[in-house]
């Protein structure tokens, strides 16, 4: 078969990998696995992401790297160049790469010839600084990347309304089990003890039924974000925001606040900018760019609605533990102490675990709502 290929490469003049590949069926991974134990050395595969710097493009002719078969792909921090290869072990190539870049350290590193050709046409089609497509490429990644930030956020919030709804059951069930205490111990109304417990039965089914739910999230791998992961995200997007937007132009200052992740989205208004692309081949590059900033800005706001959402399930446990709290004092000062008086003292012990699960919800956010602007005017004004 090897032998086969290679004389059907000979005969189109056409690279034997691509041969291989693309009528043998032999798998770029499987190719790539076989140059490197051949040359001894790392390989490469294409990546229209890959941030080859400008200097390392600049005044290269493409036309000679399709003959000679090599591309500058990284520099790394120490100034060494990492060069893409077909052949890694030519001596030609080798002493071109040192014509073009000098005397640097190089690192070679064996390549598809496809992968070399698609990277000449990516990179090479215009001058270092004016490419469109590859930068559009980066720019769907990142979008992509926030894209799944929200969706995950998306996935707390969603755990967090599961347990607000788990805990509208156990208050039911623990208030039905109130009333059938009532029931039983109260002399003014009387009810048949079938009924009161009925109710009590009713009201233990939706307590122990809902119960395991809110554990469940609870103690879930995904827990709800804390607050320096929401600040960390939000950090991650406006870094990422510094590669593509230019903030010489933007005017006005605001006031600073408090907390970073309030810092962070007002932040966010200064890559806000109107851009007017000349020449019009730009154009969709331009309008990335601003479909970035503005999945930047879903992004916070995802962000904001996570912590109401956590505060929101705080504040839902601090005011169903209050009310139990009180309507255990409340059966106790009513009835006196007794037998039953058990059942009133689980409903205060119930209700004082609850306000202080609430508060471990709600506190580390607290300090993030005071800093959100109230309307949309104060939204405008900054």
């Amino acid at each position: 078969m090897l032998a086969e290929a290679a004389r059907a490469a000979v005969l189109r003049k056409v690279p034997l990998a691509r041969i291989l590949h693309a009528e043998y069926g032999v798998e770029r991974e499987n190719l790539l696995a076989a140059l490197r134990n051949h040359y001894q050395c790392a390989s490469i595969e294409y990546d229209e992401r890959l941030p080859i710097p400008p200097e390392l493009l600049a005044g290269l002719p493409g036309s000679r790297f399709a003959q000679s078969g090599w591309f500058p792909v990284i520099k790394d921090a120490d100034g060494t160049v990492v060069i893409a290869a077909c052949d890694p072990s030519d001596a030609a190539m080798r002493s071109e790469v040192e014509e073009f870049f000098g005397p640097a350290p190089f690192e070679f590193r064996v390549a598809l010839p496809d992968a070399i050709a698609w990277f000449i046409q990516d990179f090479l089609h215009d001058k270092p600084g004016l490419l469109i497509g590859t930068e559009r490429t980066g720019l769907a990644f990142w979008r992509n990347t926030m894209a799944q930030w929200r969706t995950r956020l998306a996935c707390y919030r969603t755990d967090l309304a599961r347990a607000r709804t788990a805990l509208t059951f156990v208050r039911t069930g623990l208030a039905l089990a109130a009333i059938s205490r009532t029931f039983l111990s109260s002399e003014r109304f009387v009810v048949h003890s079938f009924l009161a417990y009925g109710v009590l039965g009713v009201g233990l089914f939706l307590f122990f039924g809902a119960l395991p739910t809110y554990l469940r999230v609870r103690r879930s791998r995904m827990t709800p974000p804390r607050h320096q992961t929401l600040v960390e995200v939000s950090g991650a997007t406006l870094s990422f925001l510094e590669n593509y937007q230019d903030l010489e132009q933007t005017e006005g200052e605001k006031k600073t606040k408090e907390t970073m992740l309030a810092r962070l989205g007002d932040l966010l208004g200064n890559y806000c900018t109107i851009l007017y692309p000349s020449p019009a081949s730009r154009e969709r590059t331009h309008l990335a760019r601003e479909r970035n900033v503005l999945a930047a800005q879903r992004t916070i706001a995802g962000c904001y609605r996570t912590i109401y959402s956590r505060a929101r399930t705080g504040l839902a446990f601090i005011r169903t533990g209050v009310s139990f709290v009180s309507l255990g004092i409340g059966l106790i000062g009513y009835f006196g102490l007794g037998f039953k008086s058990f059942f009133d003292a689980m409903l205060i012990v119930i209700g004082l675990l609850m306000i202080i699960d609430g508060g471990l919800w709600y506190l580390p956010v607290r300090k993030e709502q005071a800093e959100l602007p109230r309307t949309r005017s104060a939204v405008l004004a900054g």
